[in-house]
């Protein structure tokens, strides 16, 4: 990745590599059931075994088919529970899975980066080499900054310090960069962009945890690359 003007305050840089809970609640919700309803079959079928008729005693088909189907409601009891100690095992897996990316640098699917009065990068990614511009605008849609560079196929970090394309030093906070591109036929290329940043803390009360990073929060499967 090089830069036409060595002046521009931004670097661009080749990268060198890189619902449970409502199951729960119905899981929950089944196995009460089902335990009512097996307790009411014992009771039932005790009570008619004992007031059955000794001169006309109950089927033997009849009675088969009823423990039959005292087994398969004891079969899906057991299945109930087990299913609910596997939804409350990946719930602490997520926990664990996601308090182990806090202080981690990481990349995400976005544009809109957070500049915290030191920097802000992006990660881009070409499908072929091309002459790209770049523009970072703020919460309010003004344009903090443009820049002509030419981009190589593959992934590049761009790292904004935060100077505007007149020199001016804007404020921290979000802003959100476009890119346009083209090749060497004046076709438009498609650059991808990744926001990268540090998570700073985790929502395990949400479901699935939520990380935040730079004021937003993602799910962990949004997490493409993490940067120890």
């Amino acid at each position: 990745m090089t830069s036409p003007a060595a002046t521009m305050p931004s670097t661009l840089t080749s990268a060198a590599g890189s619902t449970v809970s409502s199951t729960a609640s119905t899981s929950s919700s089944s196995a009460g059931t089902l335990a009512g309803n097996f307790q009411t079959f014992l009771t039932l079928l005790t009570t008619q075994l004992q007031n059955q008729n000794p001169l006309d005693p109950l089927d033997t088909n009849q009675f088969t088919q009823q423990l039959v189907q005292f087994a398969q409601v004891e079969q899906q009891l057991k299945s109930n529970d087990q299913l609910a100690s596997l939804v409350s095992l990946q719930k602490t897996t997520q926990a664990t899975q996601a308090l182990s990316f806090v202080g981690a640098t990481a990349a995400v699917d976005g544009s809109t980066a957070n500049f915290n009065g030191t920097s802000a990068t992006w990660n881009l990614n070409a499908a072929k080499d091309t002459a790209a511009t770049i523009t970072i605008t703020d919460s309010i849609g003004q344009t903090a900054y443009t820049g002509s560079y030419t981009l190589d196929q593959g992934n590049a970090s761009f790292v904004w310090d935060g100077k505007g394309t007149d020199g001016r030093q804007w404020p921290a906070g979000n802003y959100k960069m476009m890119v346009t591109a083209k090749d060497s036929d004046g076709k438009d290329v498609a650059v991808s962009t990744e926001i990268q940043g540090v998570v700073d803390s985790v929502d395990l009360t949400a479901n699935p945890p939520l990380l935040s990073i730079g004021g937003q929060t993602y799910t962990m499967d949004q997490i493409k690359r993490v940067v120890r």
